[in-house]
């Protein structure tokens, strides 16, 4: 009899242990699914900037002279790289139209 008692003690204390991990497993998997949306959020928000920023110089430089220069040029370049870099992130690869 007294062992029983002694083994439904010891399941008892297992049983509020893996209880009390599982609480806080779940508050962290929460926390890291909540910093997982805020730097997606921030990414979208940054890939959008870069985007409006390429576009107003393009707009700016209706006429191509700035983008055809060494030094203009080559951030009108860099600027465009980092946008298909991020559009092929955001959106995946794109497939071929048949």
């Amino acid at each position: 009899m007294i062992l029983l008692i002694i083994l439904c003690i010891i399941f008892a204390t297992v049983a509020v242990y893996m209880g009390y991990r599982a609480y806080i497993l779940a508050g962290l998997l929460a926390d890291i699914e909540d910093y997982y949306i805020d730097v997606e959020k921030t990414n979208v928000y940054m890939y959008d900037k870069i985007e409006k920023s390429y576009n107003n110089m393009k707009q700016i430089d209706r006429i191509g002279a700035f983008e055809s220069e060494d030094e203009s040029g080559t951030t009108f370049q860099m600027l465009k790289q980092v946008i298909d870099e991020l559009k092929g992130e955001f959106d995946g690869p794109e497939e071929e139209k048949k």
